[in-house]
């Protein structure tokens, strides 16, 4: 069955107040054409994970469509600096952050994805973040009575992933790093892919190892070449410099509505059904 949609459709088709895990590492593969969408379409009180954010997490900060963030890190890394709409955005109370090592956001998907509450995660037992973090509690183990920490298993409404290949039926190949993405998918109710290159459903025939993701984990594809720019896909094209130094340069609702603007004929560029 062919899963090919269009990104408008597919992000009108997201609820306010959904969880939803973004595949992708600080500036590199990140989902940004679905994260351009969701800001233009101003969806509200979502809730992210992420295990190590940057613009996606920032963009959709600064477009007041969060309110909360489960991660271990988000920023635009050494060379760009902090992740302002992001921290603007917790400092000012209207995001909470649930902060966590990168780690234990990687325990709580993969606790989901084997059908678990929880996950131990033993390195925190000395950590303040269980003073702080809803997530995280302790356990005795019955077998040793030794105290463990624990994170309580995160399972997103929706995980967006962007990748370099997708066939048609949704079967996805990511070419690289894989990051957390596949454990992302296992995690989720439903899985969105976005890809650089849409194929036929012959494609991967005779092929499957190729398949990082096979079509029983994937609900819909969108296609959208360039669909992680500014940022990075790894074996196609970097980061772009001038367009992230841009971004950072955004004071209001207004710069942010032209910068949105300006991506607009690339993130609708794609084939659709």
């Amino acid at each position: 069955m062919r899963k090919v949609v269009n990104i408008r459709q597919s992000v009108a088709n997201i609820e306010d107040g959904s969880t939803i895990a973004i595949g992708g590492n600080t500036l590199n593969r990140s989902p940004m054409s679905y994260c351009r969408e969701l800001a233009r379409q101003r969806k509200r009180e979502l809730k992210l994970v992420k295990t190590a954010g940057g613009q996606d997490v920032d963009i959709l900060c600064l477009a007041d469509c969060v309110v909360s963030v489960d991660a271990g890190f988000i920023s635009f890394e050494t060379k760009y600096g902090l992740a302002n709409g992001y921290r603007r955005a917790v400092q000012d109370g209207r995001v909470k952050a649930n902060e966590h090592a990168c780690y234990t956001v990687i325990s709580a998907l993969r606790a989901a994805a084997t059908g678990l509450s929880f996950m131990p995660v033993k390195g925190l037992v000395n950590s303040d973040l269980i003073k702080v973090n809803d997530y995280f509690d302790t356990v005795v183990c019955p077998f040793t009575n030794e105290r463990y920490t624990v994170v309580k298993a995160i399972r997103p409404d929706y995980c967006i992933l962007h990748v370099h290949e997708a066939d048609e039926l949704g079967n996805a190949r990511i070419i690289g790093p894989k990051y957390d993405d596949i454990t992302l998918a296992k995690a989720s109710k439903k899985v969105i892919v976005v890809t650089e290159r849409l194929t036929h459903s012959s494609y991967f025939k005779g092929h499957s190892d190729w398949v990082d993701i096979p079509h029983l984990l994937v609900d819909e594809v969108i296609h959208v070449p360039q669909g992680a720019m500014p940022g990075a896909c790894p074996g196609k094209y970097e980061v772009n410099d001038l367009n992230i130094k841009k971004y950072l340069g955004i004071k209001g609702r207004d710069d942010l509505n032209r910068y949105l603007q300006s991506f607009e004929q690339k993130d609708y560029a794609g084939r659709s059904k």
